[in-house]
């Protein structure tokens, strides 16, 4: 019951917007309305006299239950399938009934006092009816700029190595064991000649998991008992430059810092499929669609702005995707992936 007065709150604001709106429009002694559209909710199991039938009446104004369905459809409640279930749906649909007819009620009001004459709320009706039609709009201009399936696959052929995965196995051999800037720091030789140890061992076929808790409790380093998986840019261009070099099962050392080694094994490369990555590319496409066609609705609108006023920097299309132009680090990413990082071992 209370889920359903938290559901239509948020709704109310707009609600009141559309009723006073009609309100305003139609005569005191006005007839129902017939709008088309059905009800696909739990009260259509019961027998119907019609969409058109009056189901609720809020002095002159009577509202069919076509009406009812469609304005109340996007935050009703979905009903069940047991009696139990149908009888708590009937109750809600009360309480609805009853938030709806104190809506109409109050907008009747409203009226009645010439509220909607207000330029205040004048002003929130005009913005209210300018958003609602903008989105409208908006939605369709979506709905053109959908790609094709074709376009998906064409767009895929054309840049297949942007679609490179690699797995990695990632060996951090420690420097500088805390953050204190007089804790010992272990030489670039002598980190080397710990990674060699652990690395012998990973060859002759120590178990991974067993190695990997070995030197992360010796305190030395830490070893990825599982690869992880990257897509191009995900890695740090040094680091993704020497990974796409590497063959299958070899380890290169690509980053030397006054904290740490990094070493990294290339365990398979691989691909995503066309299938895995349809719909970023289809965002992709349907976001260059969408600038396109914005742009053109702006030249033909003949915008102009007071640059002394707005300034001169281009606001960004509403919805649009764009990908940040530094990418996540292999640690960044390895972290969502649960593993462990340096700013973890540190703390």
């Amino acid at each position: 019951m209370n889920l359903i007065r938290a559901q239509i709150t948020p709704h109310l604001l707009l609600l009141c917007f559309i009723v006073a709106t009609s309100c305003a429009q139609e005569p005191g002694n006005s007839k129902p309305s017939t709008s088309s559209g059905s009800s696909t909710s739990a009260p259509a199991k019961k027998a119907s006299a019609g969409t058109d039938r009056v189901i609720l009446r809020v002095g002159n104004l009577q509202v069919t239950e076509a009406e009812f369905e469609s304005r109340i459809r996007d935050i009703e409640g979905q009903g069940g399938g047991d009696s139990d279930k149908e009888s708590a749906n009937e109750k809600d649909r009360q309480r609805l009934g009853d938030d709806y007819a104190s809506v109409l009620m109050l907008s009747q009001q409203a009226v009645a006092s010439h509220l909607d004459s207000s330029p205040e709320v004048s002003r929130q009706l005009a913005i209210a009816r300018m958003q609602v039609l903008s989105d409208a709009e908006f939605a369709s201009l979506m709905r053109q700029a959908t790609p094709a399936w074709e376009e998906i696959s064409q767009y895929y052929s054309a840049h297949l190595a942007d679609y490179d995965e690699l797995h990695v196995r990632r060996l951090f051999i420690w420097k500088q064991r805390d953050n204190s800037k007089t804790a010992p720091v272990v030489t670039s030789q002598a980190a080397r000649a710990t990674a060699d140890q652990i690395l012998k061992a990973y060859a002759s076929g120590t178990d991974v998991q067993k190695l990997s808790e070995n030197v992360r409790k010796s305190g030395e380093g830490m070893l990825d008992p599982e690869a992880l998986t990257f897509s191009r840019g995900e890695l740090s261009p040094q680091v993704e430059k020497a990974a796409f070099v590497l063959k299958e099962g070899e380890w290169s050392e690509v980053e030397d810092t006054p904290s740490r080694l990094l070493f990294i094994e290339l365990v398979k490369r691989d691909r995503q499929q066309l299938g895995q990555v349809s719909e970023r590319i289809e965002k992709n496409l349907q976001g260059k669609k969408m600038q396109a066609l914005l742009d053109d609705l702006k030249k033909k609108a003949g915008i102009w702005m007071d640059e002394q006023y707005f300034g001169t920097a281009v606001a960004p299309v509403p919805g649009a995707q764009r990908r940040g132009s530094v990418p996540p680090s292999e640690l960044q990413e390895s972290a969502k992936k649960g593993g462990n990082n340096e700013d973890e071992r540190q703390k």
